[in-house]
């Protein structure tokens, strides 16, 4: 991609030049985190006591590894941890060795705060940067390393150090900044660096009250309706004071894993790429997106929803054999697919569409076009998941009460759709071979 938008211009740059010793960047950084701490500090985390449902746990296990029977012991890097992150990891799974690193000692600090407070004895803090991650002298099962790469004077470096303390089938959550979404973002943080708008308390202070008055269609006001980020100086401070920062387009994105010696898995949350679901499915081209490879149809979905701010992914490492295997509707295998309920999802009964008797929808999505309409035959099918069964054992108990349920077409259609819609992830046996 070439232009605004490039990734060796303005959304691939740092405060000052990519020139820029990488030390000075790392310590410039450094420094603004510890004024700066994100996420804001908590001092509870009651409210993620929910997260130890054990159904949440196999629903993230599967996401990371669809082939892999469920275990909850597991190794487990917070990779920039911040100064909640990985208590909150390690409250989450408590069978697990969970691991954070964070170069910013008050977040060190802030995070043992949490673990003495909630008896956290699976978890391990140390202030180390991420680049230096081998000097763990040990490799993870996964490895989570949400907003921190982007802001690092040389990702590509950092990317790389993660690689080496991952397991050969481990699997690797990152989020990065994504640049159309972000687009009045990257305006004010130009406005604040030409006019020398720093990170002081009575600078961001100003910046609060400038927000106010910004003009009725500029790019950044729907993040301030929406983002409630924006409400904290700190996040503020983050978005648009940060001394480091970039994002990445897609076909950056794949670009940087290739670099790195990953293997793009999954999105986190796919609905929103692909043209089957939401507004995109609804589309005169939609018959003709869909016939793209399925990673152009990833750019052209970018391109046209035009608001991401964020990617979410999962890597795994280039070259592994078996260490994640691609969900496909192909064949027969997906027979032997075992779906699993997301946690985040909801069935509506009120104020459906025509010949629906439920809708779909996944709370974590933040698109409100992508939502599951469902029909009574779906219904049964879907009434019939319970995390154990397999797709044709869930057919011969929705069949039990409706024929029509029994037909393959029907079915390989519904569970192909929950797929993509986020409704449910697949946990895929060992005897899950494609026999055709």
């Amino acid at each position: 991609m070439h232009g605004f938008f490039s990734s060796d211009t303005h959304l691939m740059k740092d405060r000052e030049g990519r020139s820029r010793d990488a030390t000075s960047v790392t310590e410039e950084v450094c420094a603004f985190y510890e004024d700066y701490p994100y996420p804001p500090l908590v001092d509870s985390l009651e409210k993620y006591r929910a997260w130890r449902d054990p159904q949440k746990r196999r629903a993230e296990f599967h996401l990371l590894w669809p082939s892999r029977t469920y275990r909850e012991e597991q190794s487990i890097l917070v990779a920039g941890c911040g100064t909640s992150q990985a208590a909150k990891h390690a409250m989450r799974w408590p069978a697990a060795q969970v691991t954070g690193i964070d170069f910013s000692a008050t977040s060190v600090r802030c995070t043992e705060e949490l673990k003495r407070k909630y008896q956290l004895a699976n978890l391990q803090v140390r202030q180390l940067s991420l680049e230096r991650a081998r000097e763990l002298e040990t490799s993870f099962d996964q490895i989570v390393c949400t907003g921190v790469l982007h802001h690092l004077p040389d990702p590509d470096a950092g990317l790389g150090a993660l690689r080496e303390v991952l397991k050969p089938d481990g699997a690797m959550n990152i989020m990065l900044y994504a640049p159309y979404g972000r687009t009045g973002v990257y305006m004010l943080q130009e406005f604040c660096k030409r006019i020398g708008i720093g990170a002081t308390d009575v600078e961001i202070r100003g910046l609060i009250t400038a927000l106010k008055a910004l003009p009725s269609g500029h790019p950044l006001q729907n993040l301030l309706r929406e983002a409630p980020d924006f409400r904290n100086e700190a996040a503020l401070a983050d978005a648009l004071l940060h001394p480091c920062d970039r994002a990445y387009s897609v076909p950056q994105l794949f670009e940087f894993l290739d670099r790195g010696g990953l293997r793009f898995g999954r999105w986190v949350r796919q609905a929103a790429y692909s043209p089957r679901c939401g507004v995109m499915a609804q589309l005169p081209q939609a018959s003709r997106l869909q016939q793209l490879a399925v990673e152009e149809q990833y750019v052209a979905t970018e391109l046209f929803r035009g608001t991401m701010v964020r990617h979410s992914v999962i890597a795994h490492r280039d070259g592994t054999p078996g260490s994640s295997e691609r969900i496909s509707f192909a064949g027969k295998a997906w027979l032997n697919y075992v779906p699993v309920r997301m946690p985040d999802t909801v069935c509506v009964r009120e104020r459906l569409p025509p010949g629906a008797v439920a809708v779909l929808i996944n709370q974590s999505h933040t698109y409100r076009d992508i939502y599951l309409p469902i029909d009574a035959t779906e219904m049964r099918l879907l009434d019939s998941i319970d995390g154990d069964r397999s797709i044709e054992g869930i057919i011969d108990k929705a069949s039990a009460s409706s024929d029509e349920a029994s037909h393959l077409d029907i079915v390989r259609a519904f569970f192909e759709r929950l797929w993509w819609h986020d409704q449910v992830v697949f946990y895929i046996p060992a005897t899950g071979s494609d026999q055709a």
